[in-house]
């Protein structure tokens, strides 16, 4: 059994309010993106199945929209207790260096491929990477493959991102990829990104379809390039100091729960992109990318230090054996 694996049956936090019946414990968690995103509808499927798994035992409580505090805020928090837990995506990299892994473009091809990672040994040698944080992974869900979106013009060719301001998370990893391809890349808070498309600080953005549908993006962009550059799961992680205060039962079906969610995240996404890219196309503008062209102009991203010193040379050998990639 992998680490990873593991980790499933280690646990997640709850306390019990005051003036609650002591046999239920509240479980809190964070995510950084709106009610109605894909991140909304995984945490009320949480919900729903580990509520009925245990009785009403947890009560599940979702705050969407950083709600509990910054997302940086609320991951520290997990160890120092002043959290619980949280679904997050980016921001995991600041903390787990190895995650980054999942920086590297044109790298998984399907979900297929992110599952088949998941259970692999590289997917233990991430999980390993959360050890000394305050923190445990309990599971990766579904976030989807990583679309380009620009009010200027559409992105065919590398050279068609030379000089747009496009807006990439707080990673330096990201943000080489997008200027080593000609962009020039500028760092935001997810909770900024639209008001900057609106006032032309920055003239595009890149994630999923579905942040661009829930997110309304449409309505401050002209252009989306299926670009497929990244693939990235949301992980659903739990601080230490509360973990222990589960009883052994709840902490098993807490677990085993979201290893369940997991599968029914990745059907959820591969449904979701058809049908949204199919919504959006009366909204935006759409066009496929010449991936070949990209993917040469990447290349030299996994030779550079700043993906090889962040991720770790063992990390990217064990995820390219894992996908059978030479």
């Amino acid at each position: 059994m992998t680490l990873l694996r593991k980790s499933l049956f280690i646990t997640t936090a709850c306390l019990a309010l005051p003036g609650m019946a002591a046999a239920q414990s509240v479980l809190q968690i964070n995510s950084s993106l709106p009610e109605g995103s894909f991140a909304h509808v995984f945490l009320q499927e949480y919900e729903t199945r580990l509520e009925a798994a245990t009785d009403g035992a947890i009560d599940v409580q979702i705050f969407m929209s950083n709600t509990l505090g910054s997302e940086e805020d609320v991951l520290q928090g997990l160890g120092l207790g002043t959290h619980q837990a949280s679904l997050s995506a980016s921001a995991i990299a600041q903390i787990n260096t190895r995650t980054a892994i999942f920086d590297l473009p044109y790298l998984f091809e399907d979900r297929d491929a992110v599952q088949a990672f998941a259970a692999s040994p590289a997917g233990e040698m991430l999980a390993e990477g959360f050890e000394g944080t305050g923190m445990v992974l309990a599971a990766m869900w579904d976030n989807g493959f990583r679309q380009i979106t620009n009010s200027v013009r559409p992105i065919v060719v590398p050279a068609d991102l030379d000089g747009l301001k496009i807006r990439t998370p707080t990673s330096r990893q990201r943000v080489e990829m997008f200027n080593t391809l000609g962009a020039n890349a500028t760092p935001l808070s997810f909770g900024e990104v639209y008001s900057g498309l609106d006032q032309g600080v920055i003239d595009g953005q890149e994630n999923p379809a579905e942040i661009v549908e829930s997110g309304r993006f449409y309505e401050v962009q002209q252009y989306m390039s299926l670009s497929n550059h990244v693939y990235l799961p949301t992980f659903l992680v739990f601080g230490e100091p509360f973990l222990a205060s589960l009883d052994p039962e709840l902490r098993e079906a807490v677990m085993t729960v979201a290893a369940e969610v997991a599968p029914w995240t990745f059907a959820w996404g591969d449904e979701t992109d058809s049908r949204v890219i199919g919504e959006l196309a009366d909204r935006i503008a759409i066009n496929e990318i010449d991936f070949a062209a990209f993917q040469a102009a990447a290349a030299p991203l996994y030779e550079s230090p700043t993906f090889v010193d962040v991720i770790g040379a063992d990390m990217i050998a064990a995820t390219r054996a894992a996908l059978g990639i030479e």
